[in-house]
């Protein structure tokens, strides 16, 4: 359980241009003061993340977010709807705000949200600023939902503390929504399911434009990778590999290795699904390795709600890797 010492401890860090992992509702994050160059250049260097890829800025509010971005009055319906919690804005950034440049990664908008962990809300405040903070993982890999995964080193760069909140609640990141005046477009599925946004905004999201760049975190082709490759919408898994169900799994099991199997939600639960998802990916990923194992077969996963969400990081782990 997360102490007033350890909030007191992290936000030190924070504002002397440390690093600190941090839970969320939906992955652990590596935050930085996002109002700090330097700090937000340690982000990119111990992920190995290219500079190109913005970052998400955390706020404890919306009057916060205000002070970063301007809140037209849809977004602000958002607000109202989903913060906190698991829904990101990318809105104009502020011609007055002390953001980073890094943070944009050259663009004139900035992501913020509010996220819905006590801890990482109470560092936030304590800390008196914005915090950028993507998973807490090496950049295109799976994505951690404890504290022990980031304990098992896959940053190049240690963190300087580390909270631990327990096992994130949602599991995979948030949904990226730009809101553009009276126009919202979906950049990344998430925590927040589309129709749930829809139904708040009274309208279909747009899908997002063409772009030489990423408009927000989240959007490479290549991203959430485990080590070992990824064969999607798989019938059943074949001798040499792992495999990764949902639902109802029997007889789609085949070979010796029947015993590398995990199922994201036996009761075809898309929030149980999400949850599990990049732990369960995690766990396979090594029994692989253990077992000499070539691939994950991943059973067909429905895209409605969150699956929307679920399939779009299945895609993603599975693209081919520069």
């Amino acid at each position: 359980m997360t102490s007033n010492a350890d909030i007191t401890n992290a936000a030190a860090i924070i504002r002397a241009g440390g690093l600190v992992v941090m839970p969320t509702e939906t992955v652990y994050g590596l935050a930085a003061d996002a109002t700090n160059d330097d700090a937000v250049a340690k982000i990119f260097e111990a992920k190995g993340r290219p500079r190109f890829n913005p970052l998400i800025c955390h706020v404890a509010d919306a009057e916060m977010a205000a002070h970063y971005v301007v809140v037209p009055p849809l977004a602000q319906k958002l607000i109202d709807a989903f913060w906190p919690g698991p829904l990101t804005l990318v809105l104009p950034r502020r011609a007055d705000a002390k953001l980073s440049l890094l943070v944009s990664a050259g663009l004139d908008t900035a992501a913020v949200r509010a996220p819905g962990h006590d801890s990482a809300r109470a560092l936030i405040r304590a800390a008196d600023r914005p915090l950028a903070a993507p998973s807490a993982n090496r950049s295109g890999r799976i994505s951690p939902t404890t504290a022990q995964h980031v304990r098992e080193g896959q940053l190049l760069i240690e963190p300087d503390a580390i909270i631990d909140g327990g096992p994130c609640r949602v599991g995979i990141e948030s949904t990226i929504v730009k809101v553009d005046g009276d126009i919202a477009t979906l950049l990344r599925p998430g925590g927040a399911a589309r129709e749930e946004i829809e139904r708040v905004i009274g309208a279909p999201l747009n899908s997002p434009p063409q772009a030489d760049k990423p408009l927000a975190p989240g959007m490479l082709a290549s991203h959430y990778a485990p080590r070992a490759t990824l064969r999607l919408n798989a019938a059943h898994a074949e001798a040499g590999e792992a495999f990764l169900g949902f639902g109802d799994i029997s007889g789609h099991i085949k070979g010796k290795d029947a015993s590398a199997a995990m199922n994201l939600s036996e009761a075809s639960d898309m929030r149980e699904a999400a949850a599990n998802l990049f732990r369960y990916l995690r766990t396979l990923d090594e029994r692989c390795q253990t077992l000499g194992l070539s691939a994950i077969a991943v059973a067909p996963i429905p895209r409605d709600g969150l699956g929307e969400a679920i399939n779009d990081r299945l895609t993603r782990a599975a693209a081919p890797r520069g």
